[in-house]
């Protein structure tokens, strides 16, 4: 803008906020639309710090679903591996029984063999012999678990005795047992054979063992 002066001369005025004639700018321009840039920027930054935490929040509970998960596959393959090391003890202990069972009828043929065996000093050699192999025998038997049950003099037991004679008698308190047909046996905490008894029936009238009278 320009004016014409008292000398004719003319002067450029410039006017506030129009840009100079030079090309140089006036000062920044303020107001409403400035002041809402300037507030949207920490806006987006509380978003963006927003979104960050929810994500962070949801990779934690992933990973704590996933270590849960962990922990209870690993449980698991204790108690299978537990249950499998106890089947196959459970099946090692049938294989062993069953055998030691078997094994009973030639500990019972020893018995009666040297229940029987004469004594003569010209079958020393042999006679110590057999005896040899039937100690060896048990020893095996017993590293294995298997104890003899003592019969002779006990009171019936039905959990260890099966009573196959009842005899009258006053030698012997009545449910005695007073012979032994066939030795019991054990398996280390349970009955693996009962032993075959013979027990005291006392004029005393007491009931004998199974309910007999």
């Amino acid at each position: 803008m320009t004016e014409r002066h008292h000398d004719g001369a003319r002067r450029r005025i410039h006017v506030p906020g129009t840009p100079r004639a030079n090309g140089g700018e006036g000062p920044a321009p303020t107001g409403p639309e400035t002041e809402t840039g300037q507030q949207a920027a920490p806006a987006a930054s509380m978003a963006e710090l927003e979104a960050l935490r929810t994500e962070l929040e949801a990779a934690r509970q992933e990973a704590g679903e996933l270590r849960a998960a962990w922990q209870r596959s690993a449980a698991d393959f204790q108690n299978y591996r537990r249950r499998s090391e106890q089947e196959r003890e459970a099946t090692l202990g049938l294989a062993s029984e069953s055998l030691i069972r078997k094994l009973l009828t030639v500990v019972d043929d020893f018995d009666r063999a040297l229940e029987a065996m004469p004594e003569a000093p010209e079958q020393a050699g042999w006679v110590e012999g057999v005896w040899l192999v039937e100690r060896k025998l048990r020893a095996l038997l017993e590293s294995e678990g298997l104890t003899p049950i003592e019969s002779l003099g006990k009171p019936f037991d039905p959990h260890e005795h099966e009573a196959v004679v009842h005899q009258d008698t006053d030698e012997a308190p009545d449910g005695t047992v007073i012979a032994e047909l066939q030795r019991g046996y054990r398996l280390r905490d349970r009955v693996l054979r009962p032993a075959l008894v013979a027990v005291a029936n006392n004029a005393g009238g007491q009931e004998r063992p199974g309910g007999e009278h």
